[in-house]
């Protein structure tokens, strides 16, 4: 796996540097949105201990320098410069690593996800009757040779390993410990797969649900499964599609969501926007899901397409994008170099462009030049 980092880097160790002009910066978000999202890294990465080390491909990269790179990155946003002339001091004052892409191929798989909305009941009543579960008491998480490990408390002491989707929902193994009631069973496992969401109550008062923990067990992909059937093409699986076919087969839903036996807890949460693994609140069309063994939480550049929709909020066209965006979520769907996840909020058009996206694009990250090395803690 060849790590591309374009010519003009300062960087002594990892990828050779490669003579690739770097892409022209154009952002085509909200400046606002912008400054939101990278406040909300500076305060995080203001706290951490400036020595923590964190991956950039095939080498490592200190929080200080994020900090410094995030910061710099600010000033010159604030600077309010032209497009030129923002290119101009981009290309001065920061160096460019690019991903590897998928097999190598220098391009990356660009999905999205949101914030849904969905009908739901404190009580099983009124057809709600499709449970989120609060965080078990039995589950535990423990320290295994420097690697986290979820289980189950057993009577022995020696965890055994949770249950799985199947078996919570098959046996109701977890009765008792309900949060809230979803109409709708495929809305639950939406619940699971995005991680949050908002629940409309039938006095129209909504609840926000957040991520608590999970039982431990691999994530297996129910688009995968649709392609492996021959169900679907790659290229036709979307939540709407699925949605459809199971409309239409309502027989194979249950056993086709347990085929991935990873199973999610939630927590009430607040009104605001749903945070990411960094516990950072998520900013829409800004805040990213990378695997965080490949990438840090830094500053970086996607160049990809989105959808554009008409008035009824059916898609019109797509449209090639280019946005900074900053790294501020991971996920068990999202592994390699390859993959990157953009949030999109909860509105119309976030249910619309994360049901949907499957795109190609392009990630760079930003570093600071400065005189230290890549990966120097100074």
């Amino acid at each position: 796996m060849v790590w591309i980092i374009l010519a003009g880097a300062t960087f002594a160790r990892g990828a050779p540097e490669i003579d690739t002009p770097p892409p022209f910066f154009i952002d085509d978000g909200s400046r606002q949105s912008l400054n939101v999202a990278l406040d909300a890294q500076i305060s995080w990465l203001t706290e951490l201990d400036h020595t923590q080390q964190f991956a950039l491909g095939s080498t490592r990269i200190s929080s200080r320098k994020l900090l410094h790179t995030v910061r710099s990155f600010k000033e010159l946003i604030e600077a309010d410069l032209n497009p030129v002339g923002l290119n101009e001091a981009l290309r001065r004052s920061f160096s460019l690593v690019k991903s590897p892409g998928r097999n190598g191929s220098g391009k990356m798989l660009v999905t999205g996800y949101y914030e849904p909305l969905f009908a739901g009941s404190l009580t099983p009543d009124g057809g709600c009757r499709y449970p989120l579960y609060g965080l078990p008491d039995d589950l535990i998480s423990i320290d295994k040779g420097g690697r986290r490990v979820i289980g189950r408390r057993t009577d022995t002491g020696n965890p055994a390993p949770y249950w799985s989707r199947s078996a919570i929902e098959t046996n109701g193994l977890l009765r008792g410990n309900e949060l809230v009631y979803l109409c709708d069973p495929f809305d639950a496992y939406l619940l699971h797969i995005q991680g949050s969401g908002r629940i409309r109550l039938s006095d129209g008062t909504v609840k926000s649900v957040r991520f608590a923990g999970s039982n431990g067990l691999e994530y297996m992909s129910l688009g995968k499964l649709f392609v492996d059937r021959g169900i679907m093409e790659l290229s036709e699986v979307s939540i709407p599609a699925m949605r459809d076919y199971f409309s239409d087969h309502p027989e194979k839903l249950t056993q086709m969501l347990h085929h991935n036996p990873r199973y999610i807890f939630f927590g009430f949460g607040d009104k605001g926007p749903p945070h990411g693994s960094l516990s950072i609140a998520l900013t829409a069309g800004r805040s990213v899901a990378v695997d965080d063994t490949s990438w840090p939480p830094g500053i970086g550049y996607l160049v990809s397409r989105r959808p554009v929709l008409d008035g009824n909020g059916a898609i019109n066209h797509w449209r090639p994008f280019g946005r900074f965006v900053v790294v501020q979520d991971s996920g068990t769907a999202i592994t390699g170099p390859g993959r990157v996840d953009i949030f999109w909020g909860n509105d119309e058009y976030a249910e619309v462009s994360a049901g949907i996206m499957k795109e190609e694009g392009e990630l760079y990250i930003l570093v600071a030049k400065s005189s230290d090395e890549l990966g120097d803690s100074r």
